[in-house]
């Protein structure tokens, strides 16, 4: 087999690295079936192609590496030691693509595939094993990645193709997103048991603006919510605390460092009162979200519209 002068230039050193993917990459199988045939013909007989085309690509191949990966006598062909020391690294190449094709293929897959799913950590203890359980009943083989964390978070997530769908609040309003109100959900004030107002059973949000609040950090959405409320009762929360977890803020309001704005606990908790709020309105919704037109897997259909089907009583309240 005689190579014949090609008018495109060798890869040298300083080619970019997308340049030699878009080169290489077509012809390594072609490469393989024939380091394990030894032979043109048969290689081309056993991956269906025509032997012509398939000599073609080992000879471009050859001629875009700089290197002969085949000695040649007639049809029959065996691997140079360069041949050889390529082949290991493309079959190793061409493993792992099949690997990945087979995973996203399952991922896919209607009744067994994947659904990377976002919540906050005050969904993390019964309303998301809840709605999971519920799902599964008539989907129980899907399988979920899970990822709990704040909104803000979650959303960079979204956007970044880590997430199929998150549950989140306040509910996002972004062009890039779609979300659909589920549920809301009505928020105390928690005082310890010592507190002067621990006798209420509801106060009006003023009623509280000498207090020290205890919050979560600047990001989260409930913060954003507590911020506002209080600025709609007129006055700006004295902070002493920013934490990552509501029942870390509930164990500090029984210690006395101060008081929360914060939803229903899962499990009651000593040395707490919970208050409700009667002005302003003291709620937040739930949402879910996902990414403006991005396709969804048969999975992810399938929880999106579970999820849509929920609408309503969707938290404790």
């Amino acid at each position: 087999m005689v190579h014949q002068h090609s008018s495109q230039p060798r890869l040298s050193p300083s080619s970019y690295e997308e340049d030699i993917t878009l080169l290489l990459a077509p012809r390594l199988a072609y490469f393989a079936g024939v380091a394990r045939q030894e032979h043109v013909t048969r290689a081309a007989q056993e991956m269906g192609v025509p032997q012509s085309t398939l000599s073609r690509a080992i000879v471009r191949l050859e001629e875009d590496l700089g290197v002969a990966l085949f000695a040649r006598k007639g049809r029959t062909v065996s691997l140079t030691p360069a041949g050889r020391t390529f082949l290991t690294s493309v079959e190793r190449a061409l493993a792992e693509v099949e690997r990945a094709a087979e995973s996203v293929q399952a991922d896919a897959d209607p009744s067994a595939g994947k659904v990377a799913f976002g919540f906050l950590h005050t969904m993390g203890s019964e309303t998301v094993p809840e709605l999971i359980r519920a799902f599964r009943v008539d989907h129980p083989r899907i399988r979920f990645t899970l990822v709990q964390n704040y909104g803000e978070a979650m959303i960079e997530r979204l956007r970044a193709g880590d997430l199929d769908l998150c549950l989140t609040s306040p509910v996002p309003d972004a062009p890039d997103l779609v979300a659909r109100r589920l549920d809301e959900q009505r928020l105390r004030l928690v005082v310890p048991d010592d507190h002067r107002l621990a006798g209420r059973k509801r106060i009006r949000l003023a009623e509280a603006a000498d207090e020290t609040f205890v919050t979560l950090e600047p990001g989260y959405g409930l913060r954003r919510i507590t911020d506002d409320l209080c600025a709609e009762a007129g006055f700006t929360p004295r902070i002493a605390f920013e934490g990552e977890e509501a029942e870390t803020l509930r164990g500090l309001v029984a210690a006395g460092l101060g008081v929360a704005l914060l939803p229903p606990p899962a499990v009651a908790r000593p040395g707490g009162v919970e208050l409700g709020v009667t002005a302003p309105r003291a709620v937040r919704e739930i949402g879910v979200a996902w990414l403006d037109g991005h396709p969804d897997t048969a999975p992810v259909a399938a929880f999106k519209r579970f999820l849509l089907s929920r609408r309503g009583p969707l938290l404790p309240d």
